[in-house]
Order: structure tokens, then C-alpha cells, then sequence
């Protein structure tokens, strides 16, 4: 198989790696957008809290916290631009009792530090003015009104479909299992979908990083703590809030909170646990009891009958300092590493994607920019968020969208045909979920799982043995029953 060449290759496919692919994809420049699994975002970046942080809470003055500022002021262009589903709900990090109400002052003081606006304490009769579910020995909150939520899964496909019209090349199911360093240079990485060569290669690797880094003899002092967090999701009709509620932040980070999603469920969590294997995302029997328990200190109504999902996530916590790294490496040339990216990384990934654009350009990479270059991308219907009117006009112009699959989130057959032949096409029920938000309800799939195997195997023209979950080795059906 003859190599594939290209000007740069983003290595990882997660928001940071999206959002950098997006930003490249502006210039004339030939980019690769790699990833070993069977879709985009499906690491950190589909597991995590889905919130837009104000900016408050890193330590002044490091670039976690720049990125976290930056990042918030693009994402209210971006959302609109990308079309992604969010809520600019604002945050509340909640006192309890009168011990924890000097802690307000000091985050205040750091968020205004970090140059934050708007912030300002407020009393308890208000913050149970606004949440009128939260426990009566709350004291005052901190309120960042910058801050919101959004569809995680949505993000990440919207700035891969983007980068993908203007240009790029995606490969999934590219597992990196080598790489060719020549002159103290980086020149190519060998993959399960072949080999890479480019003048430039973006580690964006998230909990693997680090290994990507020794692999290629960089930074051996740097090492990646992988921290699973578990979280609950709760029956919409039965649980909710309308904002981003946190406690008081530890040195283990910002707590286990409750928050409103995009989508208008409530979630609590997560916890953290450090994790000797990277890709453990156990749901552990205790995990879900501590978060209950924490979700339970600002909510005490919170019952364990009213939820419908849980999950877990692992997140890549960096050094000692925990700062994220961004960097052009001084060992290898060629090798440009976006390592370390946990909380705030979502949010921060448009500004980690403008940094490492000003490094590349630094460094003697040229940027010619594209007339034709296009930053919208136009998101598909929601048959959910239509009204009447919308809906028959829909259906008229295409009749899958008035067959229901997917009962609990109104999710139709045209919504799945047209995730299937999106941009960056889903090619499993799981795609199909983060594109569409169906399985998610109350009954969490158990209605619309035949259909929808049915539709993947009609339309990839595959056997209904060869429909998976989340790509090979999770096929749903082994063999036929008859015939």
C-alpha cells in the first residue's frame, strides 16, 4: 500500500483534534484527520460533563486557564456557525452552610483575575429563587453567567463534517501502531489503514498522548494519569434544573455536580478515581453510590428510581501541575503535541485549535487561505424541535421523516438515512445515537433497536450480521434463526 502525503496529520479525532482539523482546513494545505476508532469523538470527548465553563476555576495565569477564556468567547460564534445544539444556562457554585461561604470570595477573586465577566455572589433566597430543588443549608453561590451547556457528541461531529466539506481527509478504524523518526525528525506514522507521511504531525491523542510522546523518545518525563468519572442521567419528567450547579472545587477538581444538558435531562456526576488501564470505563457499583450521594448534597430529592442511563469517562490528567501542554516538541521535528487535555478541555478546543494554527505558522508552515473556504456548517432537521407546520412541510419533501423509530425522543427514519449519508457518515447504532439522540429516553433503545439495525444494514448494504454497536467486534446478531 503506497503511504498517503499530506501537509499535517491531526492524530485523534476527539474535539481538540476536530477543532484543530477545522481550523487547518482553511488553508491550502493538504490534512489528515486520523482515529482508531469507528467514528469521531468517541473518547473523552462523548463521555464528560458537556459544559461550557465560564473560566473561573483554573489557576491564574496558566494557559488552561487562557484557553478556558478564549475558548468560551469563540463558542458563542461557533455554536450558531456549526449549528450545535446548547443552552447558555450560566453556573452557580453553591455554599453550603456558613463555613463555605468565604470560599465564594476567593473563587471570585480568581475569576475575576482570570479576567471572567460578569460574575457576582449571590444570596441564598436567590439562588432558591432560581433552583428552588436545591438543599435548604445552601449559604449564597458564585453566579458565572457565561457559562453553558451543550450537546458534546454534536460538537465533535459538527467541526468534523465542517473540516471534512472544506476538505480534509478522515480516516477511522487507523490505529497509530508505529512511527519512522529520521534525522531527528518525525516523517511518517504507520497505521491500521496504512502509512502517513507529512510535514507536520498533531498529538492529540487524549489519554494516550503521553505514549505517542515515548514512542517517539519525546518528553519521557511526562505521563498521563488516566481518571475515570461516573455519571447517572435522570428521567426528564421527572428531575429537573435549569442550571450548571457545582460544589465547592477540591484538589481532586470541580466535584460532583448536577447539571441541565442541551437536551434537557439532568445529570449528576462525576466522581474521580485514577485508573491504572486507560480504557477502563467500568460502571462500578460504588462510583454510582458516591455520586448519588454527592448529587444528593445540593439535590436531597434526587431518587435512584428516576434514572435512566449511567456511564463513565476517562480523562487524561497531565503532570504534576496539571496544566495542559501545547507545544511544538523540542526533540522531535515535525511533532506538535496538544497533551493533558482534561476539564477544561471541551470548551477550550476552539482556542487550543487557534494556538496550535499560530504555532504552525510560526514555525514556518505556510498558510495561504482558501476564498472558498466555508466556516458554516448546516446542521440536519430535528423532528423533536420542529412545529406542526415544519413538520408536514418536512414530510412532504421527504416522507422517511414521518416514520417514528425512536418513540421516547421522537427521532424519525429520516433523521438515521441522513446521519448514515452525513459528511462523516454513521456507520453504527452508537453514531447514530450521538447524531440523533435516539435510544436515549426512558426505555433507552429497546423499542427502536430492530429498526434501526434493519435501516443501517438496507442502506450500507450489509447483512444484518454485520450491523454493530460501536464498529467490529460488537455486532448485535451472530446468525439467523431460520432458512
Amino acid at each position: 500500500m503506497q503511504p498517503k502525503e499530506y501537509d499535517v496529520v491531526v492524530m485523534g479525532a476527539g474535539i481538540a483534534g476536530a477543532m484543530i482539523a477545522r481550523a487547518l482546513s482553511r488553508y491550502r494545505l493538504r490534512v489528515a484527520l486520523v482515529d482508531r476508532a469507528n467514528d469521531v469523538g468517541t473518547g473523552a470527548s462523548c463521555a464528560n460533563s458537556a459544559i461550557l465553563h465560564s473560566g473561573h476555576d483554573p489557576s491564574p495565569g496558566s494557559l488552561k486557564a487562557e484557553m478556558n477564556r478564549r475558548g468560551n468567547e469563540l463558542w458563542h460564534d461557533l455554536v450558531h456557525e456549526l449549528e450545535v445544539g446548547h443552552r447558555w444556562t450560566g453556573a452557580m457554585i453553591i455554599a453550603l452552610g456558613e463555613e463555605q461561604l468565604p470560599g465564594l470570595e476567593k473563587l471570585l477573586a480568581r475569576g475575576t483575575e482570570n479576567q471572567i465577566p460578569g460574575l457576582e455572589i449571590i444570596s441564598r433566597a436567590e439562588v432558591l429563587r432560581r433552583e428552588p430543588l436545591l438543599t435548604p443549608d445552601v449559604s449564597g453561590a458564585l453566579w458565572t453567567p457565561t457559562a453553558g451547556v451543550i450537546d458534546p457528541f454534536g460538537g465533535t461531529v459538527a467541526a468534523a463534517e465542517n473540516a471534512v466539506t472544506n476538505g480534509v481527509s478522515l480516516f477511522l478504524n487507523a490505529e497509530i501502531h508505529d512511527a519512522v523518526v529520521s534525522d531527528g525528525a518525525l516523517v511518517a506514522v504507520q497505521t491500521t489503514a496504512g502509512e502517513f507521511r507529512a510535514r507536520w504531525f498533531i498529538n492529540a491523542l487524549g489519554v494516550h498522548a503521553d505514549d505517542f510522546m515515548h514512542l517517539v523518545d519525546d518528553r519521557p518525563d511526562f505521563a498521563i494519569t488516566a481518571r475515570r468519572g461516573e455519571y447517572f442521567i435522570f428521567d426528564p419528567n421527572r428531575v429537573q434544573v435549569q442550571n450548571v450547579l457545582f460544589p465547592m472545587p477540591t484538589d481532586k477538581g470541580k466535584g460532583i455536580l448536577v447539571s441541565t444538558t442541551a437536551h434537557g435531562n439532568t445529570f449528576v456526576g462525576p466522581n474521580a478515581e485514577e485508573v491504572a488501564d486507560k480504557e477502563d470505563t467500568t460502571a462500578t457499583r460504588d462510583g454510582m453510590a458516591e455520586i448519588l450521594e454527592g448529587g444528593r448534597r445540593l439535590i436531597p430529592s434526587l431518587e435512584s428510581r428516576d434514572i435512566i442511563a449511567g456511564f463513565s469517562g476517562v480523562r487524561a490528567t497531565g503532570n504534576a501541575n496539571r496544566d495542559f501542554v501545547i507545544e511544538i516538541s523540542a526533540a522531535v521535528g515535525g511533532l506538535l503535541n496538544v497533551a493533558g487535555i482534561e476539564s477544561p478541555g471541551y470548551v477550550s478546543a476552539p482556542a487550543i485549535a487557534e494556538r496550535v494554527e499560530g504555532l504552525l505558522r510560526d514555525a514556518g508552515l505556510e498558510m495561504v487561505v482558501k476564498p472558498e473556504w466555508n466556516p458554516h456548517r448546516n446542521a440536519r432537521p430535528a423532528f423533536k424541535e420542529l412545529n406542526h407546520e415544519q413538520r408536514s412541510d418536512l414530510i412532504r419533501r421527504n416522507p422517511n421523516y414521518g416514520r417514528i423509530v425512536c418513540r421516547c425522543e421522537n427521532v424519525t427514519e429520516g433523521e438515521i438515512v441522513d446521519a448514515i449519508h452525513s459528511p462523516v457518515p454513521a456507520r453504527d447504532y452508537d453514531a447514530i445515537k450521538r447524531r440523533c439522540w435516539l435510544g436515549t429516553g426512558r426505555c433507552q433503545g429497546s423499542f427502536d433497536y430492530p429498526r434501526v439495525m434493519e435501516i443501517l444494514s438496507r442502506e450500507l448494504d450489509v447483512p444484518m450480521t454485520a450491523v454493530t454497536k460501536k464498529g467490529p467486534g460488537s455486532e448485535f446478531l451472530a446468525r439467523t434463526t431460520k432458512g
